[in-house]
């Protein structure tokens, strides 16, 4: 079972707190998690934002831009960008309920991976909480195409993913991973896989008045035949290890851990949230569940 034995929600002992740079805004801006009671779930709180609501509940409703990375909006026209790494940390340290305040509109990227996020959480330290823990479990396949990605949603007792990339660079290729979605799996395997892209994207993106803040610090890039990062790779099939990460985090806005199988094929934050409303508008094929200590599944 992918989740903690208890199956009771969880949240922070004490505030986390860091600061950094977003890597598409390049502006620094303080992070601030903190405790919630039970239900909360995770909202997101733009503190330099004083004259509206400021607030935002994560939601799969809540994704408005999924383009290059997961951004959220609410109701008063208030957005954040580029949650999803924090969002992966949450879901595989089973966060159920933070406040998250932020001063800009995008959280730091920190070194590219979830894991200063992780450590940032580990040291807070985890608060058990009283009420259960509320799974999806897929009852019906969920399937979605864009050209030639796709991403799909399958039953399955447990948290499962398998992700496939393709890419047309001898440094990249075709990369495969499948695991179960566990907190150890995560720890050793997946949270420390850094974002990617090529140079020639990068200097694109910068024209256009993105990736302001990215650098060699923050993401593998890769030039040609060569990967211009002085240490090189941190671990096996590096890029497709962050694809989950991002798909991790992606499925996290649900609200609630999975019980299913995520598969997908080149896809990335836009076909991740098209998957998710496709969840939504079909109720059938999921329900939610608790599960109790003592019928705890195998996994």
């Amino acid at each position: 079972m992918p989740a903690r034995p208890d199956h009771r929600e969880r949240t922070l002992v004490a505030p986390a707190i860091c600061a950094g740079v977003g890597v598409h805004t390049g502006q620094r801006v303080r992070l601030a998690i903190r405790p919630a009671p039970t239900g909360t779930g995770i909202v997101f709180v733009r503190t330099d934002v004083t004259d509206r609501d400021n607030r935002i509940r994560v939601s799969g409703d809540a994704v408005v831009d999924a383009r290059l990375n997961t951004m959220i909006e609410n109701n008063a026209g208030v957005q954040l960008s580029t949650i999803e790494h924090l969002m992966a940390a949450f879901c595989a340290l089973g966060v159920s309920n933070a406040i998250v305040e932020v001063d800009g509109p995008e959280l730091p990227i920190l070194d590219g991976s979830a894991l200063p996020f992780v450590q940032l959480l580990d040291r807070a330290g985890f608060r058990r909480q009283e009420a259960p823990v509320r799974y999806i479990e897929i009852l019906e396949p969920i399937h979605v195409t864009d050209g030639d990605k796709h991403a799909a949603l399958l039953p399955c007792d447990r948290y499962e993913m398998r992700f496939e990339i393709d890419f047309d660079n001898p440094v990249v290729g075709n990369q495969v991973i499948d695991f179960v979605v566990d907190e150890q799996t995560f720890r050793d395997e997946i949270m420390s896989a850094r974002t990617f892209g090529f140079a020639h994207e990068v200097e694109a993106l910068r024209q256009a008045g993105l990736a302001r803040g990215g650098s060699l610090e923050n993401a593998v890039v890769i030039d040609g035949d060569d990967i211009l990062n002085p240490g090189g790779l941190r671990m096996e099939r590096e890029f497709v290890r962050h694809k989950a990460l991002d798909a991790i985090g992606d499925l996290y806005v649900l609200g609630a851990p999975l019980l299913g199988r995520y598969e997908g094929y080149k896809a990335g934050h836009a076909v991740n949230n098209r998957l998710v409303r496709a969840l939504l508008a079909a109720p059938h094929a999921w329900r939610e569940v608790v599960l109790e200590p003592q019928l705890a599944r195998a996994g």
